[in-house]
């Protein structure tokens, strides 16, 4: 049965420290009804080689199965690992999956979680192997769930007491059903009328005078989440979502009510045909013309989406935009796509266009035409420049177009950003403009400084003397939350004047050479992130970084040229990531007691004439090491065998070792 709390018990442990720290190796893989065997396998490898933070396989998309298992394989056979199926659906993943998993007698686990008891059945092979049969929830239990949820542990309200007992009845013990209602209730006024019509209000998210819609739109899916409605499945360093998903019993329920409203249908390999109408279309999973037929005779249709598409270029050019004048919402997200129609300006209500990771190189000129388009996303596109008719678009909010490469051996990255020509000052409702090549003119930079709203700005390729006008222009930029800049060819960066630095800046990351470090830094208490690479500042700068009080991530790459790193007592009072990267004359880090209190996780690369830093054994809340390019001697001398720096690590769960040599990278562990 869905909904009994499988899957949040399994995410339980496989979350747990002590698991975390005792399987690196590990990985969660959500199976469901529709699965396709070669991309079960293909994401297991993905999720392997990130939790080991080793770069996926080139070629791996164009592998076969044999060959995807000959790879899993190879790769596991010395590893100690753990992963999750969750919502196993059907009894053959089992028959073969089984075979796919090397037993090599390092303790590894597998865990899968099934509604079907046949499933759990076939798998109990010998006495090694467990089974736990989930129950709903006892009344008292159920009771007690719906309490904490709906009234945070307090008791019940006597005159809500009966309409709460009817409630915790109809959800017949099923923990998602408690937490879910109560979650809702929790935050409806404690009166029996509203507890009643709670649930005959609905409606998308409007924007109200003074609140930015995207602030609103994030209040409400925190809301959501509140009440265990949506989960989040990824959450980044500095504690932001980064991706949500609904429990599969939900998903169903949502489905099943879009399909019966005509809101929403998916097509898909096995139903990708629909005689009725809908509003919003998702295709999804391989080539498919009938659905694209089915989708043309959708004039209302008013959002299109495309997951995993492998269809011929020519396939998708068969959907017509002339025939949509209703749509709202276009996302081509990694398609097979190398051109768009010329017609793409007469979606005149078209308010989101991704074109996220397509092969187009250009947008038409009628783009200028899409005058309620708020969100352009052309990330990882091979989009250089864009016409001159884009600064027409007055309400754009959101404007991406970047594509990096990471340089794995010193662990820097380069970005690309397209041209846009003068005209970009007049498109004031931008609030995040990443990345744009700074090198057209200082027109261009002086007429960033008219972009007041902007939370998010990336600029590469900016020289030296437009630093002044770069300084005025980000001066204007109140709200700015987030600020990177790539110097053209590594130059200098001329920053320090920014008259009024932007109070609320939260992540800032600066790559070019800094005689010294801005003036301004010091100023801004709300960062958390700080990146500089290729700085080569030559003198020592932790005394300006430990002292700003929120900072969480600090990552120095090539930036110092000096010998030691000072980290002081009571220096760095919240940091939990230190990465220091490719500095070729830092030999010693001092670590003093009571500095980095909160450590977590640090990176050490490139950096031959270091020592092993004594300090580290003062670290206690260390959970994780990486060392990258390192000396093999420096290797060595931390192995738990005879190695004389093996104390200072000794406590430390997860100590990994990176090479990248002409086969690729390899990952070593200490243990």
């Amino acid at each position: 049965m869905g909904g009994l709390g499988k899957t949040t018990l399994a995410k339980k442990v496989y979350d747990d420290k002590k698991v975390e720290e005792r399987f690196v190796c590990r990985a969660w893989i959500t199976v469901s009804q529709s699965f396709k065997m070669e991309m079960v396998l293909q994401n297991m490898i993905e999720k392997f080689y990130e939790a080991m933070k080793e770069p996926i396989p080139e070629g791996m998309d164009a592998m076969d199965e044999i060959s995807l298992i000959g790879l899993l394989k190879k790769y596991l056979e010395d590893k100690r690992y753990a992963i999750v199926f969750d919502d196993v659906w059907r009894l053959e993943f089992w028959g073969f999956i089984k075979y796919v998993l090397p037993e090599n007698r390092r303790g590894s686990r597998v865990v899968i979680t099934t509604r079907n008891v046949e499933v759990g059945c076939a798998i109990r092979e010998s006495r090694f192997h467990h089974v736990h049969n989930l129950q709903p929830l006892p009344p008292e239990s159920s009771w007690e769930l719906f309490c904490k949820k709906a009234f945070q542990g307090s008791c019940c309200p006597s005159e809500l007491k009966k309409i709460s007992i009817d409630i915790v009845k109809r959800c017949a013990g099923l923990p998602l059903a408690i937490v879910a209602i109560g979650g809702a209730l929790s935050t409806k006024q404690k009166n029996e009328l509203e507890w009643q019509k709670f649930n005959d209000t609905e409606g998308f998210v409007k924007g109200e005078k003074g609140v930015p819609l995207e602030q609103r739109s994030e209040e409400y899916l925190n809301e959501l989440i509140h009440r265990s409605l949506v989960q989040f499945s990824e959450v980044d360093d500095r504690g932001r979502i980064r991706r949500c998903k609904v429990h599969d019993l939900m998903r169903e329920i949502i489905l099943k009510k879009a399909e019966e409203l005509s809101f929403c249908h998916v097509l898909g390999d096995e139903d990708s045909s629909f005689n009725g109408k809908f509003r919003c279309g998702s295709v999804q999973k391989g080539p498919n013309t009938i659905a694209v037929e089915t989708i043309n005779r959708n004039a209302q249709i008013r959002s299109l989406f495309l997951f995993d598409i492998n269809a011929e270029p020519m396939l998708l050019t068969g959907i017509s935009f002339t025939n949509f004048k209703l749509l709202k919402v276009l996302d081509f997200e990694d398609a097979p796509l190398h051109s768009v129609p010329e017609d793409l300006g007469n979606l005149f209500h078209l308010r989101y266009i991704s074109l996220r990771g397509t092969k187009v190189k250009m947008l038409p000129k009628s783009i200028g035409k899409l005058q309620n388009l708020q969100t352009l996303d052309l990330k990882h596109s091979s989009m250089d420049a864009l016409p001159v008719e884009i600064t027409n678009l007055k309400k754009l909010c959101h404007f991406l177009a970047y594509s990096y490469q990471l340089n794995l051996e010193v662990r820097s990255s380069t970005h690309r950003g397209v041209h846009i020509g003068e005209g970009i000052g007049s498109m004031l409702d931008l609030q995040k403009l990443c990345f744009v090549q700074a090198n057209n003119g200082r027109g261009l930079i002086e007429e960033l400084g008219k972009l007041r709203q902007l939370r998010r700005l990336g600029i590469v390729n900016l020289m030296e003397e437009d630093g002044p006008s770069m300084c005025a222009s980000i001066s204007n930029m109140k709200y700015l939350e987030s600020l990177v800049i790539f110097s053209k060819d590594d130059g200098i960066l001329n920053l320090q004047t920014i008259s009024d630095p932007p109070k609320y800046l939260r992540n800032l990351y600066l790559q070019g050479g800094l005689s010294r470090l801005p003036n301004w830094l010091p100023v801004l208490q709300n960062l958390a992130r700080v990146v500089l690479a290729n700085s080569r500042l030559s003198y020592h700068p932790m005394e300006v970084l430990q002292a700003l009080p929120n900072l969480l991530e600090l990552v120095l790459c090539n930036a110092y040229g000096g010998e030691c790193f000072c980290f002081t007592e009571l220096g760095f009072q919240k940091l939990k990531i230190l990465c220091l990267y490719n500095m070729k004359g830092l030999k010693t880090l001092n670590i003093h007691e009571g500095a980095l209190l909160v450590l977590e996780h640090l990176e050490i690369g490139t950096c031959p004439q270091m020592e092993v830093p004594s300090g580290i054994r003062l670290l206690k809340t260390l959970t994780r090491i990486d060392f990258f390019g390192m000396l093999i001697e420096f290797a060595c001398s931390m192995l738990p065998q005879d190695g004389q720096n093996y104390h200072i690590v000794e406590h430390v769960p997860n100590v990994f070792f990176h090479r990248t040599d002409a086969d690729g990278q390899t990952v070593l562990s200490l243990r």
